[in-house]
């Protein structure tokens, strides 16, 4: 196993130094002779136990499955730049795991937020067939769902960064999976920074970079390594198209045009816009299949109001979830869940890239977001509300194009949205962060 090689060369560092000296060895051979035969049993009964690896075929992924293959075989660092719904957060792992990756250490693969991780893992486990825990495990703060059987591991990005802190080379690991890269969080951008650096002791450790809005170029140059020339050249890029149906975007600001007209609260917007989706679909005769509708919010607060007024609209065989990081597993496994009539879930940005939650035809997008931020007079970590980049929504509008042809409003108006700059500012608070 890649986690025991370290140890070992150690140990026998050691013995040679002891051997040098005229000191007995004997003992200490004997140790280490044993412990190569553990780790090596440990690889071949990993490697001899069956796993599943069938991919959807109608994912967008899985038709540059070839494409990816080729160019991790060939590569260190491989960047995947995916729309959303291409299939790639679950597919890449077992894509890692057909090429061998797996056995002599594990495939990392990170989330930005725990209850991504979480669901990844299940969704991975069930179409692996295996029970979450065992070739398939998750970490979380708190929990730790792994074991000497997983291959895969979901975690998020802060634990794989904690781990560097006693495992500086990431031996554990023989292929890391860094998702969502575009949010740019002081987590991604470090474990970014420090992979980079990585890969100059670890020559075989395979890195993919992966992102639903990911500015390409960029990352593929940060991770520029030498030719056969010696010239850097920037990793390879695999672009996987998204599977999404048409969308309608209406544009329902809530401030009004007429001067003698007050502007409609954030509540008061969400309210008119599911009445509205009741009369495109009336006039659209969508009556069947796929009706929920996800409404994206800053924080909780603003989930509770909406949860609160949604409810006293009376909303007709209308069930109202909540979804954010901070729910127990059994009220976030709620949205996951079949149900009859129609479902609104109301969720943060967790529901923005990957997660996916289903069933859903229509998004209700005020453009705001919650981002944490360091103010360098206060000293202090901050959660401004801020509005949310183009790219951001385009996300969230990719979320109702997955099952049928769909509507997303949003909140504000089109000037305001052609205004907004391409891509999210980095968040890790320091503006001039190098890649």
């Amino acid at each position: 196993m890649l986690r025991d090689r370290a140890g070992l060369l150690r140990r026998l560092d050691g013995l040679a130094r002891r051997l040098k000296e005229g000191k007995p060895v004997d003992r200490g051979l004997a140790e280490a002779g044993r412990a190569v035969e553990r780790s090596t049993a440990l690889v071949a009964q990993r490697a001899a136990r069956p796993v599943t690896l069938a991919y959807p075929e109608s994912l967008p992924v899985v038709e540059r499955r070839d494409d990816i293959l080729a160019a991790l075989r060939e590569h260190q660092v491989v960047v995947v730049a995916g729309e959303t719904g291409s299939g790639k957060t679950t597919q890449l792992p077992k894509l890692c795991l057909e090429l061998g990756l797996g056995r002599r250490g594990l495939v990392g693969h990170t989330q930005p937020r725990r209850l991504a991780a979480r669901s990844v893992a299940t969704r991975l486990a069930e179409e692996m067939s295996v029970p979450l825990g065992g070739q398939v495990g998750y970490q979380v703060r708190f929990t730790d769902e792994t074991g000497d059987d997983t291959l895969i591991k979901l975690m998020t990005d802060g634990i794989l960064l904690a781990e560097t802190r006693h495992d500086p080379d990431l031996t554990r690991y023989e292929a890391i999976i860094i998702d969502e890269a575009h949010e740019r969080s002081l987590n991604i951008d470090f474990l970014l920074g420090y992979l980079k650096r990585l890969l100059v002791r670890r020559p075989d450790l395979k890195v993919i970079i992966t992102s639903a809005t990911i500015d390409v170029e960029r990352f593929a140059a940060h991770f520029a390594l030498p030719g056969e020339d010696g010239k850097p050249r920037p990793a390879p890029v695999v672009e996987v198209s998204g599977r999404t149906y048409p969308v309608e975007v209406r544009y329902r600001p809530l401030a009004r045009e007429a001067d003698d007209e007050a502007d409609r609260t954030l509540q008061e917007g969400i309210l008119h816009a599911v009445e509205e989706i009741e009369a495109v679909e009336r006039e659209k005769r969508w009556l069947h299949g796929p009706r929920d509708i996800l409404i994206f919010l800053p924080g909780e607060r603003e989930i509770r109001e909406a949860a609160d007024t949604l409810r006293r609209a009376d909303l007709k065989g209308t069930e109202i979830l909540p979804l954010y990081a901070r729910l127990s597993n059994a009220e976030q496994n709620r949205v996951f869940a079949a149900h009859a009539g129609r479902r609104i879930v109301l969720s943060t940005n967790v529901a923005e890239t990957s997660l996916t939650v289903p069933g859903i035809r229509y998004v209700i997008d005020p453009g705001l977001v919650r981002i944490s931020r360091y103010s360098y007079k206060s000293k202090i970590q901050r959660l401004p509300v801020e509005p949310i980049s183009q790219a951001s929504a385009d996300q969230r509008k990719g979320r109702c194009g997955r099952v049928a042809e769909g509507v997303c409003i949003r909140l504000y108006d089109e000037e305001d949205f052609l205004s907004r700059p391409s891509f999210t500012d980095p968040r890790s608070g320091v503006p001039t962060w190098p890649l």
